[in-house]
């Protein structure tokens, strides 16, 4: 039921942006991950993209606006942003997620193609505790939140460049990596949390 929900979010993201606009000022994202055992440098140092035994998965929808388009002169644009999120839970009740962060993308161009780099900071409420934190912090001895820090991190390439579709450009497909932690006890004590790996289409328009 939820990977038809993505395929169908998808297909919407997809048909709007072939009439997108040129100013380009706004960005949308669809999104469908799954949980992960392993913490945030397992990920990005080892890339152990493995699943949580548990089946925990997440869609989310997300939407930005571009405040900088270039910052000191280097390919970097920064976007304010903010998402929602459903997490389907094993056991537990299913959850919605709301986020809002700030969000850097470094954009490099090369062969008339686009790879772009995101790393966004910013906050994270859940109307409910999400299985994959409090099974984690029963093993640690930990507390879980339902408010904790957000991190965003993307690595994405241009379809329309790639392809040569011209109605397809400033369409992105690539990785993200939902995180929430406490940040070491910062936000409510909570020292651990949890990690998504997930896919994503995001449009700019």
């Amino acid at each position: 039921m939820h990977k038809s929900v993505s395929a169908l979010l998808i297909f919407f993201l997809l048909a709007f942006s072939i009439e997108a606009k040129e100013t380009k000022k706004y960005s949308f994202r669809v999104a469908y991950g799954y949980a992960s055992e392993k913490d945030l440098g397992d990920i990005l140092f080892t890339l152990n993209f493995s699943r949580h035994p548990r089946d925990l998965s997440t869609v989310a929808v997300d939407g930005g606006y571009l405040l900088y388009e270039a910052i000191g002169d280097m390919p970097l644009e920064l976007y304010a942003k903010g998402g929602l999120s459903y997490f389907y839970e094993d056991q537990f009740n299913n959850t919605y997620e709301a986020i809002v962060y700030l969000k850097l993308i470094y954009n490099l161009d090369f062969y008339e193609n686009r790879v772009r780099f995101g790393f966004g900071e910013g906050v994270s409420y859940v109307n409910d505790k999400l299985e994959s934190e409090v099974i984690e912090a029963r093993v640690e001895n930990d507390k879980t939140s339902k408010f904790l820090n957000y991190l965003d991190i993307t690595i994405d390439f241009d379809i329309g460049r790639v392809t040569g579709v011209k109605a397809l450009e400033d369409v992105y497909f690539g990785y993200l990596l939902k995180h929430r932690s406490g940040v070491f006890g910062l936000y409510n004590g909570v020292h651990g949390g949890s990690n998504y790996n997930s896919l994503y289409i995001e449009t700019n328009f």
